[in-house]
């Protein structure tokens, strides 16, 4: 294909529903099923830990071991993302998380589970860099919020039809067969990503208008930046905290409510699906309410420091009454309370991924989500490790819990403003940002 002029074609106004929303389309995908994966355990626990005599502390073990590998993963995804590209990095991670999340169902033994979940962790751990650098690589400053928070809407996507699915299959085929089926639709995204995917430049369907939109941004440089080089900004531990201290948060979400629901209320298997997907469903409107939001905020003129700081506010200041879910008068008000908080991480979370293809350049944003990940996923192993630790000495202990995740969010936006007060690029290698 012959690169179109991109310095020739006006690039000030949007060219409408552009080819780059088909990417968009396919992240949104694979983040659907990266979540459908993780999430199958978390719906299974009750019937696990009745049928392989769990404690507490054992399902604890368990997500651990998963966040614990999906953190060390994230530092190799980074890397390998920048170094050898989307198309081939996106296609190795859905292979080995595929496998991985099947493989779970030949696991007989607690080790055998823990084995099963670290590789599905190292295997997902790929999702998010090469979602962001596709985004990075598809789409303009100003649209990446929006961008990220319909994709990242493929988290609650994953979370409503997981309920759907996991209990039909098992209360008919068994619970073996839910990691089976599940695990499986890795293999459908990735024949479509094979044939579909190509950078812009070497895309044969995206119009010369198109292109030069994309890269209405400022020319940057291609050359990779080592570890340190980037560890040494303000900017990347402002988006390493952010992660660190709010992550931990939809973890909790992700493995323990079906727990929660079944202490609390009593909510068991066959009926988890209705309170599960009204959390996710309205979760939903967060995410792809949050990157709107920023990007209103900055298209009317405001400042990308103030329009994304602005959104993340919202979005803190709402979680906070978070603390009040346990102890709701019925389930469905503590169904609201979560509602509202799974949806408020979500526009926090879309804004926050946002920030680093705000903060860097393109060759460096995987690296910097690799690092993010990694410390939103070992500041999980913490707290699941404390979670299962207040459940195991007191099963409905789940107040305090509840205290975190209420005030983790105001306290990472002030961390992320006292370290990047202005939104200032990261000059790296001398360039200007």
């Amino acid at each position: 294909m012959a690169v179109p002029d991109v310095g020739t074609v006006e690039s000030s106004a949007p060219p409408g529903f552009g080819y780059r929303w088909t990417i968009c389309a396919l992240i949104f995908f694979a983040t659907t099923i990266n979540y459908v994966d993780r999430g199958v355990i978390g719906l299974l626990a009750p019937t696990l830990q009745s049928e392989l005599h769990w404690s507490e502390a054992d399902y604890a073990s368990t997500a651990q071991w998963f966040t614990f590998a999906y953190a060390i993963g994230f530092l190799g995804a980074g890397r390998f993302l920048d170094r050898v590209g989307v198309k081939k990095g996106y296609a190795s991670a859905i292979v080995w998380w595929s496998l991985a999340a099947m493989s779970t169902a030949l696991a007989t033994t607690l080790p055998g589970f823990y084995a099963a979940r670290a590789a599905l962790g190292l295997g997902e751990s790929g999702n998010f860099p090469s979602a962001i650098k596709a985004t990075a690589e598809w789409f303009p400053k100003k649209e990446r919020a929006f961008a990220t928070g319909i994709f990242n809407a493929g988290t609650n996507v994953g979370a409503v039809i997981t309920p759907i699915m996991v209990p039909y299959i098992t209360l008919n085929w068994g619970w073996r067969w839910a990691f089976v089926v599940t695990g499986g639709l890795g293999f459908l995204w990735l024949i479509v990503w094979l044939i579909v995917y190509r950078t812009p430049e070497q895309h044969p369907k995206l119009s010369a208008a198109e292109l030069a939109y994309i890269r209405s941004d400022p020319i940057e440089r291609v050359t990779p930046v080592s570890y340190f080089r980037i560890l040494g900004h303000r900017q990347t531990w402002a988006f390493i905290l952010g992660k660190m201290i709010t992550d931990p948060v939809w973890w909790f979400y992700l493995f323990w409510l079906p727990k929660f629901l079944d202490t609390r209320f009593g909510v068991k298997l066959g009926t988890v699906a209705a309170p599960i997907i009204v959390i996710y469903v309205v979760a939903d409107f967060g995410s792809v309410g949050g990157g709107w939001m920023s990007s209103f905020f900055i298209k009317r003129g405001a400042s990308v420091n103030r329009g994304r700081k602005l959104a993340m506010l919202m979005a803190a200041l709402a979680i906070v009454p978070t603390m009040l879910a346990p102890s709701a008068p019925s389930l469905w008000s503590a169904v609201a309370v979560v509602s509202v908080a799974a949806a408020m991480h979500q526009w926090w979370s879309c804004n926050l991924f946002t920030l680093s293809s705000d903060l860097f350049p393109r060759r460096a944003v995987a690296t910097v989500v690799g690092l993010g990940g990694f410390a939103g996923a070992m500041g999980g192993v913490g707290f699941q490790k404390l979670t299962g630790k207040i459940l195991q000495a007191d099963p409905t202990a789940y107040g305090r819990i509840f205290v975190f995740c209420g005030l983790a969010y105001v306290t990472a936006l002030a961390i992320i403003h006292l370290l990047a007060p202005r939104m200032e690029p990261a000059r790296l290698d001398g360039e200007a940002g």
